[in-house]
């Protein structure tokens, strides 16, 4: 099955293709860079996503096994739940679902992302709205036995939302994330989305 893109969504990469100008994204890396920019219909996340070494290749082979996806929230998990059902049915989570009343101390998203930390610590978590989750994250990590496949860093905001991208990215973690204030659950979704394709195209 080859997954086809609506005409208006070819239209716009084609857009996005003539504008963006000079760059030194490898062809894997544009793939989501363009998806993102199609998203939010901003270029300068072309200047604020940043790769990992190997994070394209592990988040392929991590979608190909049918490892677990944990969003933070409802938005991000809907947002890739159509291409997830059409490629290859990895098992589908958000975070916030998970738990009905917060821990003491911390938010809803950040007691139910722990719950999924605990359960699949070898997923593909994916953060596009909440920081306190992410910072929750990168807390178990250093001394975890068990790492994800990839995390995607993309909260947005004002408070926590800068410190929680530098504490991801002194982790040495497959990821993508996206330096500053920007992000969201829109550009999570289309991150993923873009290397869903990537890994079901490339097969």
């Amino acid at each position: 099955m080859s997954l086809l893109l609506h005409p208006i969504l070819k239209q716009s990469f084609a857009v996005i293709d003539r504008e963006i100008g000079e760059h030194n994204f490898s062809p894997a890396e544009y793939a989501v860079v363009r998806r993102v920019i199609h998203s939010t219909a901003d270029f300068e996340f072309a200047q604020s996503i940043r790769f990992s070494p190997g994070v394209i290749e592990s988040a392929i082979a991590a979608l190909r096994r049918r490892t677990p996806i944990v969003t933070d929230v409802s938005m991000v998990k809907q947002g890739v739940a159509t291409l997830v059902a059409q490629t290859f049915e990895n098992p589908l989570i958000s975070a916030v679902e998970q738990a009905q009343v917060a821990l003491p101390q911390k938010t809803r998203t950040e007691t139910g992302l722990l719950s999924c930390w605990r359960q699949f610590p070898e997923a593909i978590f994916a953060i596009g709205n909440a920081p306190t989750a992410l910072l929750a994250l990168c807390a178990e990590l250093p001394t975890a036995s068990v790492q994800p496949a990839m995390v995607i860093g993309a909260p947005v905001g004002f408070i926590s939302v800068v410190e929680s991208k530098a504490a991801l990215a002194q982790i040495a973690v497959p990821q993508i994330r996206v330096e500053g204030r920007k992000g969201g659950s829109p550009v999570a979704a289309a991150i993923l989305n873009a290397l869903i394709v990537l890994a079901w195209e490339d097969k």
